[in-house]
């Protein structure tokens, strides 16, 4: 595994400075015909059983919130200081889990998305505000968002944590032979980025937050707002900002947003306002906490090995893999139905 990520490192210097964004890309995707976008293929009980949401969910008056997890990751091991957070402020939220903890076709994982938007909304008749980290902050929601319509108008905000908007060159360290499929979709080079940002990056109508760090270790490049986590243009009010602009000594890196208070920050000031986070309403003070409210700093230092072990010693080679990037669904390119 030190040798996987050694590789890692390597290739993000390699690439980067080749410039691997700006690669060759597959045929432009095309918009699916029904607004309501190509029926689930997940049994309905699968995706009932993923959703779990707090007991205050319709009696609460305010926007309730979606915790999406991460690569390799179950939300309650993700988002620990923001559950907290929330259920001491009285937030509504739900959480989602996928199969095979985040690391199976996105595809597939972005209907779970969908279904958990709609339940919301039909439980409290109001928009959700979406939640994520990583794979959570960007694929699996804007999947959902860009192949299914009928949910961007449920959708209030989505505030993303160091999302691979545009795919990451550190991927390709983890995929040489074979991976876990959600991580070659998270390739910068994947056909899943291109379908994903074809036509449009944002909607009309929702908020997006999107924030990252010039330090991380997994989503590069994103050493400004030309990198991958940040999105740019489609009709959607968008912040795009590094934690490095409110604090410049703040040095997160990707593992790092379970408690990172310049991100929490962001997150909590973009929830409780109207449009995307203002960073001129974050206090300074930020600047001097060693992690974000409802996460004790001392520990970090545990929690940080728990999470390495359960991800890269556990999981990264044992979840199922494949030799490629899944295909593209047949709703992308717009071939369903044909023989």
């Amino acid at each position: 595994m030190r040798q996987k990520l050694s590789l890692a490192l390597l290739t993000i210097v390699i690439v980067t400075a080749s410039g691997a964004l700006s690669g060759a890309a597959p045929a432009v995707a095309r918009s699916p015909a029904a607004t309501a976008g190509p029926p689930l293929s997940v049994p309905t009980a699968a995706l009932r059983a993923s959703l779990r949401c707090t007991d205050n969910l319709q009696s609460v008056r305010r926007e309730p919130v979606l915790l999406i997890p991460p690569t390799l990751a179950d939300p309650d091991e993700a988002y620990p200081g923001y559950e907290r957070a929330f259920t001491d402020l009285g937030i509504p939220f739900c959480t989602v889990t996928m199969p095979h903890h985040t690391t199976q076709d996105i595809q597939v994982s972005g209907e779970f998305v969908v279904n958990a938007i709609r339940r919301m909304h039909a439980i409290t008749g109001r928009k959700v505000q979406l939640l994520g980290w990583s794979q959570g902050a960007g694929p699996e929601p804007r999947w959902a968002l860009r192949w299914w319509p009928d949910v961007r108008p449920m959708v209030d905000d989505l505030v993303g944590l160091e999302a691979p908007n545009h795919g990451s060159v550190v991927a390709r360290g983890f995929c040489v032979t074979s991976c876990v499929p959600a991580l070659w979709q998270q390739l910068d080079s994947a056909k899943f980025i291109t379908a994903m940002n074809s036509g449009q990056e944002t909607f009309p109508g929702i908020s997006y937050t999107n924030i990252y760090s010039h330090t991380s270790q997994f989503v590069q490049p994103n050493l400004d707002d030309t990198g991958s986590t940040s999105l740019h243009g489609g009709g959607g009010k968008i912040l795009n900002i590094a934690t490095q602009q409110i604090c410049a000594t703040n040095v997160a890196d990707h593992l790092a947003y379970y408690y990172d208070p310049v991100a929490y920050a962001l997150t909590m000031d973009a929830l409780t306002h109207p449009g995307p986070a203002d960073p001129k309403r974050i206090d300074p003070a930020v600047c001097g906490q060693a992690s974000m409210p409802y996460y004790s700093a001392s520990d970090i230092p545990t929690q940080s090995v728990h999470i390495f072990n359960f991800i890269f010693v556990n999981r990264v080679n044992n979840e199922p893999q494949t030799p490629a990037e899944p295909p593209l669904k047949c709703y992308v390119t717009a071939s369903c139905g044909r023989r």
